[in-house]
């Protein structure tokens, strides 16, 4: 029997579609039918590559006598927390508060008008490590609400006013040395022996990477850059990247970066993408480029909608076991390769009789000294054996912000390859941004080309502006620049919070829940409020309009308060500031034929700030030839006339 989630678009929504808990999706009828039979509201968010999210699915959602309690004594609700990110990201806050942590599955009780009064993540079905069993909690808060609702509505009282406190504000002492104490936190906490950063779990964070090679690379510090070289080089040996299909998981369960959670998503893949473009640009290893040429292939060959997006995650599940379809037992290697190619492909890849991973075998390369070049047949053989063994669910909603962060990925992978074909996958995923998720200057998602949100957020406004900017760099076709001014301003106009600075989630009309969040730390991806004051620097420096620069400066001064008390938490932020106080090399090219530009486009360094113009006063050709002009910390060098000299003044001063 299906409950209000049947017609919903979203993939997590549907597969409880046929629970038989009574779900709703977030909407009017079920906080009015809370209301109105007086109950409380059980949320739960999650999404539909989520481990725990299906385990207490199979544990509770779908068991009768606990779908008996929420259903007589609570209305239910589900959100997919990547199409409701304001949603998400309120009571992820709420969460926080009550318990420390967060996590998903998320589960709130709040009341009708959705103030929170009990937060957690995943509660087991019997009480076990501390968490009490789903249906013995339901009863209590059940029992609370009829006999101590006084109680519980202080408390949701205490937590809203908690979150409401105000901001911290900036002064100048705010924005000094930010960066060393942020790369201080990062040198404390480095794992020299592992590579990156803490203990277990390890997360891929490659936008910290970034930040430490755009450092290292402005300071001249090769200890710096040593961390991202032997973090990347870690993560690749290691399982959390997929040998066999290319790409990476979710993140890493120990220090070795061996076995990894094996959900794979499209935020990560396509920050690593630009991660490892990086790297091979500030050291020239080809290891770095063809395991960024790798990941790409795999989100182009596997999370490619038929018109042209990509989708958004794969699932860590196979059959019911987490990993299943990853992990290989000796046997199967064996009888795929052969006795003799399969131990020689095992004595590489870690695969041993008794397995490296609870009895099975995560290919990987962290006790190997050799390569896996001499492999590529092995390894698609095992490829196609893994993929007619099982499947994966694939989350195939397509959201703007996600799509963004791979086509400006791509885009710096054609800048580092040369390869034509990424440019092409890069405008291709633009062009399907502005057909699909576009009208006008409001962003949103779908799914199967069905709309899925009325606007956009700040994420998705933030990073294809992101996008934008690497296209331009990457085409030097202006008309990339002047959309992404034209969805800054909107962005801008929509999300500026003129109070205290910054820039909220959801536009001021728009936003349903108690606070519209204001989100500046860094995640598993870098912030909206981080990237704008990237986009803001970026613009400033493309255009030289003084309204992108006083945007900049006034970002740059707010988010420098809320990094000072643990700056390794703004990374991209603090690589913004770098650009900012260090400005990338600038070059004009004064061009005589538009035809010249196919012989530079591509051939320039990831960071450099590059704007054409026909012949002016101010840039006269010289020799009657396209001419380049380069310069750097306030000092121009002579225009010459090649593009390959230009290239050699590039690699003297970058």
């Amino acid at each position: 029997m299906s409950n209000h989630l049947k017609d919903e678009g979203s993939p997590y929504l549907l597969q409880h579609a046929e629970n038989p808990v009574d779900w709703y999706p977030w909407c009017r009828e079920a906080f009015e039918k809370a209301r109105k039979e007086d109950k409380p509201i059980f949320l739960s968010i999650g999404y539909s590559t989520c481990h725990w999210c299906h385990v207490m699915a199979h544990e509770s959602f779908e068991d009768s006598r606990t779908a008996h309690i929420l259903n007589r004594f609570f209305v239910s609700i589900k959100v997919d927390r990547e199409e409701r990110p304001d949603i998400d990201s309120v009571y992820m806050a709420v969460c926080q508060a009550f318990t420390g942590s967060g996590g998903w599955p998320m589960s709130i009780f709040m009341t009708w008008d959705k103030k929170p009064f009990f937060a957690g993540t995943y509660f087991p079905v019997h009480s076990r490590y501390g968490r009490p069993g789903f249906s013995e909690l339901l009863r209590a808060l059940a029992d609370r609400w009829t006999k101590g609702r006084r109680d519980l509505l202080n408390s949701a009282d205490e937590i809203i006013a908690g979150l409401g406190q105000g901001e911290s504000l900036c002064d100048d002492k705010d924005h000094e040395n930010l960066a060393e104490k942020a790369l201080q936190i990062f040198s404390d906490g480095f794992d020299e022996i592992n590579g990156g950063f803490g203990a277990a779990p390890k997360f891929p964070a490659p936008h910290n990477l970034l930040f430490l090679m755009l450092y290292a690379g402005q300071k001249g510090k090769p200890d710096i850059l040593g961390m991202a070289k032997k973090t990347l080089a870690q993560m690749y040996k290691g399982g959390i990247f997929d040998h066999i299909g290319g790409g990476f998981s979710r993140y890493s369960t120990d220090k070795y970066y061996l076995a990894p959670h094996f959900e794979k998503m499209l935020y990560d893949n396509a920050w690593l993408v630009t991660a490892y473009a990086g790297a091979y640009e500030a050291t020239a290893d080809p290891l770095y480029l063809d395991i960024a040429e790798k990941t790409a292939a795999y989100v182009i060959r596997e999370m490619t909608s038929p018109e042209g997006g990509f989708y958004s995650g794969q699932d860590a599940d196979s059959e019911g076991v987490e990993g299943k379809y990853y992990t290989f037992t000796w046997k199967e290697i064996m009888d795929v390769l052969g006795e003799e190619e399969g131990k020689e492909f095992a004595g590489v890849f870690d695969i041993t009789p008794e397995g490296n991973f609870e009895g099975v075998n995560i290919p990987n390369l962290l006790r190997s000294s050799g390569g896996s070049a001499d492999f590529d047949r092995h390894i698609q053989r095992l490829y196609e054996y893994r993929r007619n063994r099982c499947r994966l669910h694939v989350d195939d909603k397509i959201l703007t912000s996600w799509n963004s962060m791979m086509a400006g990925a791509l885009a710096v992978l054609y800048r580092a390859s040369k390869n034509e074909n990424y440019l092409l996958k890069a405008i291709e995923t633009q062009q399907f941004i502005e057909k699909n998720l576009c009208e006008g200057t409001c962003l949103y998602t779908s799914r199967r080309g069905r709309k899925r949100s009325e606007k956009g957020f700040l994420d998705d406004y933030a990073y294809y502006i992101a996008a934008l900017t690497e296209l331009y760099h990457s085409t030097l076709d202006r008309s990339y620049v002047e959309r992404a001014e034209e969805l800054c301003r909107e962005a801008v106009n929509r999300f500026a919070d003129e109070k205290t600075a910054g820039y909220c989630l959801s536009d001021s009309d728009s936003t349903e829940l108690f606070m519209n969040p204001k989100e500046t730390y860094d995640g598993a991806v870098p912030s909206g409020n981080s990237m704008m004051a990237y986009n803001l620097v970026r613009l400033y420096q493309l255009t030289e309009k003084h309204l992108f620069k006083e945007l900049a400066e006034k970002q740059i001064s707010y988010m420098s308060a809320q990094a000072r008390n643990y700056p390794a938490g703004y990374a991209m932020f603090l690589f913004a500031k770098l650009i900012y106080e260090n400005p990338p090399v600038h070059m004009v090219i004064a061009l005589k034929d538009s035809r010249d530009l196919e012989g530079i486009k591509g051939r320039l360094p990831l960071l450099a700030n590059v704007t054409v113009a026909s012949e002016t006063r101010d840039y006269p050709l010289m020799n009657d030839r396209t001419t380049f002009y380069i310069c750097r910390d306030g000092v121009c060098f002579p225009p010459v006339n090649e593009i390959m000299e230009s290239i050699a003044i590039l690699s003297q001063i970058s």
